[in-house]
């Protein structure tokens, strides 16, 4: 069997890049008996996220590794037997349930925070939290409403009061219903034998950095500190003691950790072609998606549409474990809409078509209509091939 390089030695730029792809999950067969949870537990977090063009970021994810999975299928697996929690980690993110008492830290610092952004008026957290004993599970409108008025930011004290309790550990939100959260206590919502906060900071940093160069496969210390949003003098405490071995990879300019477990065999197999989540972990770090893919991502869902580049959703296309282009989709009626497309060059236009077809079966789409594609030249082929495969 073909092995990489011992630990502590040098990798090639493409050997990195092979390591990072299964890590993810989008190199060699899919775990479909694990599905979902196991997509879960592979990754180690998922984010969410409120935008929803072709699904919500949370469904995209598992789709991009696992194939056409029902929708309702992503959800039941997620917030079913206690099998996740949701709390900030990249962002906000559905977290594996064992690893509540690795998140004790940042439960721990959230506690001890001198200020916040939203005041908390005298007495609405006893009553949320004594609310949610006699009634819950509850959303934030079901215990008061959300709002004091109609801006988005203008929480309303129930809101901060709940979010306040969540962020401590003394709330879970236990599922999403029409997005939004739906809080219960976690001595209600977390397993007994993981409901506590006896790990110290060492020992939960020791756990997600090391989860983090699992999930990445290969990463810089920037890399792994992201991954969990980290702070750099956290990784650097304790990743000799994380169970990561350093290596050197060609043409990154600086250190290196990577999974001793990665390095054993050389990563091989089939290659996943499909639409990613501009949030999905492949691309969460954007210099580390350049130095890896050569690919500039950049999420423009924020940026005034006037400066927009590629588009307000635009997804990066994954094919051949290179990104090959960007698609910016919406749907009208059952036809999945490609309002902008970006190619790598005329040889990508195969795979763009064949992640457009597979994403508008997945989302019941019928048609794929192409409006405008970066490269004018390139629309030819593009649509010729998307006629094949709709024929």
């Amino acid at each position: 069997m073909t092995t990489l390089p011992p630990p502590a030695t040098e990798l090639s730029a493409d050997e990195a890049r092979r390591l990072a792809l299964r890590a993810q999950g989008f190199l060699g067969a899919p775990d479909r008996r694990a599905g979902v949870r196991g997509v879960l537990r592979h990754l180690g977090a998922v984010q969410l996220d409120t935008i929803s063009v072709l699904a919500r970021s949370h469904e995209l994810v598992p789709y991009a590794r696992l194939g056409a999975v029902g929708r309702r299928t992503v959800d039941d697996a997620y917030w079913t037997d206690t099998h996740a929690f949701e709390y900030w980690s990249h962002a906000a993110c559905i977290l594996p349930i064992e690893e509540w008492p690795h998140f004790a830290f940042r439960r721990r610092a959230y506690r001890n925070r001198p200020h916040w952004n939203h005041h908390l008026p005298d007495g609405d957290y006893d009553r949320v939290v004594k609310q949610l004993r006699t009634e819950g599970p509850l959303t934030a409108t079901d215990l008061g409403g959300a709002k004091k008025t109609s801006e988005w930011w203008d929480w309303s004290g129930t809101k901060v009061a709940v979010e306040r309790a969540l962020m401590y550990g003394e709330v879970v939100c236990v599922e999403r219903r029409g997005w939004k959260r739906v809080y219960d206590l976690a001595e209600r919502a977390v397993p007994a034998a993981l409901l506590h906060d006896d790990l110290d900071d060492t020992e939960c940093l020791r756990r997600l950095v090391r989860l983090a160069g699992q999930s990445l496969g290969v990463g810089t210390r920037a890399d792994i500190a992201d991954y969990h949003r980290l702070k750099a003098e956290q990784v650097d405490a304790v990743i000799a003691d994380s169970g990561l071995v350093p290596v050197t990879v060609q043409g990154w300019g600086r250190p290196a950790w990577a999974d001793p477990a990665a390095l054993e065999t050389a990563p091989r197999g089939r290659h996943r072609t499909t639409l990613l989540s501009p949030f999905d972990s492949l691309v969460w770090e954007r210099a580390r998606t350049e130095r890896i893919f050569g690919f500039t991502h950049r999420l423009e869902a924020y940026v005034p549409k006037q400066k927009r580049v590629h588009g307000y959703f635009a997804m990066p296309v994954l094919a051949g474990g290179r990104l090959v282009g960007r698609v910016d989709p919406a749907r009208e009626g059952r036809t999945l809409v490609a309002k902008q497309v970006t190619l790598a060059g005329p040889k990508a236009a195969p795979a763009v078509a064949q992640a457009l077809v597979e994403a508008a079966s997945w989302v019941d789409c019928a048609d794929v209509r192409v409006e405008r594609v970066e490269a004018p030249e390139l629309r030819e082929p593009l649509t010729r091939e998307l006629a094949r495969l709709l024929a």
